[in-house]
Parts: structure tokens; C-alpha cells; sequence
């Protein structure tokens, strides 16, 4: 591995985060320097500046932390940018997306077809250009989405969805299967573009935080804090320890009672029903407990630029009590040989697979990535460790042990965070901040799906200019249609829970 040039990463900027600003044309040789040395992509966005179009590109890399802009200005009648789908599959991905909301074109891409965008958007409308207006009529459609199709003898299709049962977002997987045999699945999403980015244009920072609580409703502390640490980030404004402290028990409180739910929808899908009872009983108890801490179920209303608010702290006791219920309820699931059976060796996503696509959080760590903005990109140092993981196959029942092994991990460090503040006030006080030197932030949280990132850039005026998001769903959706090949398609469910992706962060 070569050494990178330190004058070509650019001028520092925020935190652990430098800037350059190159011609198209330079792209390409700046990022295979990156990524040769350890970076990845981690966002791709772009941005209206008015007479002309913009698009950033963060690539980060740790040990230590490090954050590299890249800036590419573009010609607005003919904006184009040299695909770097070859050397990312998720620049790749991002390309897409990029043409798709902003115009865009990555020149050269290997798989040009749309991304986000539906048939029944206008062609030449994309919304997050500044003079897009309201969407027009439908009219000039771009025609169907065009799926792949796998002929031979036996061969038939199953599509699945958009519209699905429960309260969850619209998605629609097409199965072209031999028998019970997956030969080729391909989701396809964003059927609900909610223009969330959009909506963060034009705000102050503190009245855009119940926006970004609210970009995946299980992931409030995630969200959140990935932007409230960008808005410090562009306001070069130092968080207090405690503080920080407080953020991270609600990030593992978050953490805890999604975890439990898995398990327990896990549980319920080979067809051990009592165990996902006493999994939602758990998860019960440790709803009670976020709305004990912060007023609210779901852990709304406690973070905020510059800050964080709770009413109480969680009681170590109780939680070491649930800690047990929960090894208890795990350890019954893998006691029963039916479960275990259906769990062991189910739709295996390898390590090279894994790293190949950039997966993140439970995902990957069942691969046997160890990628954790926790330890990757801290922002505490004194207590974040990696966890060691028994069983990273990449099957279902690594996906279910990482989850439970993580509970156990959350709680020791909530126990640990609580000691040390427990002394000083629960309650942080909003601490006035203005903006200072930095018109540019980003943000990097590990939530319980896996790394989030914010960026956001500030007008003249202090309000927002752009908001990205990057929830891990975006970087996991692909691995599903890789670990479901050759698998039957009973386990569809029970893999696609073991993923647990979600639609909302990904249907920004």
C-alpha cells in the first residue's frame, strides 16, 4: 500500500476532515488514491450552487479517524463526472442516485438504468434541483423498470410487494426461482421519494432536529446525533464529555430495543412464537425505560445541537435483569434444533462479498468485517471497545449471535457510562452556540444498523443549504440479493428479517 500524498488531501477543515476541490477529469486518480489507501466511499452528493452544479464525495478511513472532501464543480448545461463505479461498488450506486435527483450523468457507468427514479416521473425532472418546482403532471414516463430475466427449463418468476403487510414501507422483490431454488431476486425501492433532503433547505439547524429524527422512526438517536454532530462539526463547536456521555447511553438504548426485537421476529419466523412474546415483552420494558430517561418511547426530543437532555438515568440493575432475560431467550432459540437448523448455514453473505459491497453495522460484523464508527470514528474514547463475535459465517445465525452478543456489549458500556456521570447532573443545558469559521459538517454515528453519516453545508445566513443522509440500508440492500442466491424461497423471510433493512432511511 502506498503512502498517500499529504498535500493532495487538501486544507484541513471540521473535524479529522480535510478538503480539495478538483476538475472532472482529476476525479479518478484522487479517489484510487484514496481507496488504495484504505478509504471508502462513504457519501456522494449533489449540490445546486445556482450557476452551476457540484458534487462532493467524503471518503473516510480509520485508525486513525480520517475525512477527505472531495469537491468536483460542474458545468451546469452539461454536468458530468467520470464513473468510479470500477473502483466503488457504492460510488457506483451513489452515481445513480446523483443523475437521478440532480442530473448528474456519470459518464462510462456499467449499469446506467435508473436508480431512484420511477416511471411515473416526468422525464427531465429532478427534484433536488433549486428551480424543480413542485412535481409536474405525470406525462413522458420513463416506462417500466427494466428487471432482469432469467429463461431456462423450470424457471418461473414470484414478485413480491410493493404494497406489504404491517407498518412498513413499500418495496418489491422479483424472484425468478426453480422450484423452491432462488436463482435471481432483485429488490427494487423508492417507491415513497420523500424529499427529506429537500425539506432541510432553509432551516436553522434546531428546528430542523425533529426532521432528522424522524428520517427512520426506529433510528431517532441515530439520525439525530449523525446531525447534530455535522451542525458541530460546521459550527467548530466543542461538546462537553458528559454531554457526550449522555448521547452515547441513548445510543445504546436505541440499540437495545431494536436488537430484542430482531431477535424475536427471528425467533417468530421458524415458528417459535412464545419466544418472540417474551421478546416483545423485553422490548416493552425497555421502551418504558427510554421514556423514563428522555419522555419519550422512541428517545425523541433529547439531543439537539450542542447538547442533550434527559429526565433521569437508566437504572444499571434493571437493565443487567433484562440482560439475563435476554441470554435466557437466546440461548432457548439455539437450544431448539429446529431453530437452530433453520438459522445455521441460511443464505450465507461471505466476507469478500461483504467487502466487495461496503456493508455496515450487524451485517458486515457477521461476515466478519470489523467496521464500527464506535472505535472506527469515536466521538468517546474512553470506553468504546470492539466486541468479539463468536460466529461470523455470514448466515442467519450469525446475524442473530451478533445481535445478542451486542445486548450484552451495550449494557456493559451503558453500566460503565452511567457510573461516570451518575455524580454530575443528569440534565445538560442547552448551551447558546453560534456558528464560528466552517460552513461545512459532517457527521458520523454508529447506529444500531450500522454507520450513519450526515453532511451539511450552511448559507450566509446560518440556515441549512444541504443536508445528505446516508442510512446503512443503503450500503445493505444489495447484499440481500446476494445471500438469497441459491437459497429456497420459504427463507426468504427469515433472511430478509435477519437484515432487517430499512425502507424509510433508504427512500429519503
Amino acid at each position: 500500500m502506498s503512502t498517500p500524498n499529504t498535500s493532495a488531501l487538501g486544507e484541513p477543515v471540521g473535524e479529522h476532515r480535510t478538503t480539495l476541490t478538483v476538475a472532472p477529469d482529476e476525479l479518478a486518480e484522487h479517489a484510487r488514491s484514496l481507496l488504495d489507501n484504505g478509504y471508502r466511499v462513504a457519501l456522494v452528493a449533489g449540490h445546486d450552487d445556482g450557476d452551476r452544479l457540484r458534487a462532493v464525495y467524503l471518503f473516510t478511513a480509520a485508525q486513525p479517524d480520517r475525512r477527505v472532501d472531495v469537491h468536483v464543480p460542474l458545468d451546469r448545461a452539461a454536468p458530468r463526472v467520470p464513473s468510479l463505479a470500477g473502483l466503488s461498488f457504492a460510488a457506483g450506486r451513489f452515481e445513480r442516485e446523483m443523475r437521478d435527483l440532480f442530473g448528474i450523468v456519470p459518464a462510462d457507468h456499467p449499469l446506467p438504468q435508473r436508480l431512484v427514479r420511477h416511471f411515473h416521473w416526468p422525464r427531465g425532472w429532478h427534484p433536488m434541483l433549486a428551480d424543480a418546482g413542485e412535481p409536474p403532471q405525470f406525462g413522458d414516463v420513463d416506462g417500466p423498470y427494466p428487471f432482469r430475466t432469467v429463461e431456462g427449463p423450470g424457471v418461473y418468476e414470484i414478485p413480491v410487494g410493493p404494497v406489504h403487510a404491517g407498518m412498513i414501507g413499500p418495496g418489491h422483490f422479483r424472484f425468478s426461482v426453480v422450484g423452491e431454488t432462488i436463482l435471481n431476486l432483485k429488490a427494487r425501492l423508492w417507491f415513497v421519494h420523500r424529499g427529506i433532503e429537500k425539506l432541510f433547505q432553509g432551516r436553522r439547524p434546531r428546528q430542523a432536529i425533529e426532521l432528522a429524527e424522524r428520517v427512520s422512526g426506529d433510528t431517532t438517536v441515530g439520525h439525530a446525533l449523525a446531525f447534530c454532530q455535522a451542525i458541530e462539526d460546521a459550527w467548530q463547536y466543542p461538546v462537553p464529555a458528559h454531554t457526550q456521555r449522555i448521547r452515547a447511553i441513548l445510543l445504546e438504548l436505541e440499540r437495545l430495543y431494536n436488537h430484542i426485537t430482531d431477535i424475536g421476529a427471528l425467533c417468530n419466523d421458524v415458528g417459535h412464537g412464545i419466544l418472540n412474546t417474551h421478546a416483545q415483552r423485553v422490548r416493552e420494558q425497555l421502551l418504558r425505560i427510554n421514556d423514563e430517561v428522555t419522555g419519550h418511547r422512541l428517545l425523541r426530543g433529547a439531543i439537539h445541537p450542542g447538547g442533550a437532555t434527559v429526565t433521569a438515568l437508566p437504572d444499571p440493575v434493571r437493565l443487567a435483569v433484562i440482560g439475563e432475560d435476554i441470554a435466557e431467550i437466546a440461548a432457548l432459540a439455539l437450544g431448539n434444533t429446529v431453530v437452530a437448523d433453520r438459522f445455521a448455514g441460511t443464505a450465507v453473505l461471505t466476507r469478500e462479498q461483504a467487502t466487495d459491497l461496503g456493508t455496515l453495522g450487524y451485517v458486515a460484523r457477521a461476515s466478519g468485517l470489523t467496521t464500527d464508527a464506535r472505535h472506527d470514528h469515536p466521538f468517546l474514547h474512553e470506553v468504546f471497545r470492539r466486541t468479539e463475535h463468536t460466529h461470523t459465517d455470514g448466515d442467519v445465525l450469525s446475524r442473530f449471535l451478533v445481535r445478542a452478543e451486542e445486548i450484552t456489549y451495550s449494557i456493559g458500556l451503558i453500566t460503565s457510562l452511567v457510573h461516570t456521570v451518575r455524580q454530575q447532573p443528569a440534565t445538560t443545558p442547552i448551551t447558546p452556540v453560534e456558528p464560528r469559521s466552517g460552513r461545512s459538517g459532517v457527521g458520523i454515528v454508529e447506529g444500531w444498523r450500522g454507520t450513519i453519516v450526515h453532511r451539511v453545508e450552511l448559507a450566509c445566513d446560518g440556515t441549512l443549504a444541504r443536508v445528505k443522509i446516508v442510512d446503512p440500508s443503503f450500503f445493505n440492500w444489495p447484499a440481500l440479493p446476494v445471500a438469497l442466491a441459491d437459497t429456497i424461497v420459504p427463507d426468504f423471510p427469515l433472511t430478509n428479517k435477519s437484515f432487517n433493512l430499512s425502507y424509510a432511511g433508504n427512500d429519503l
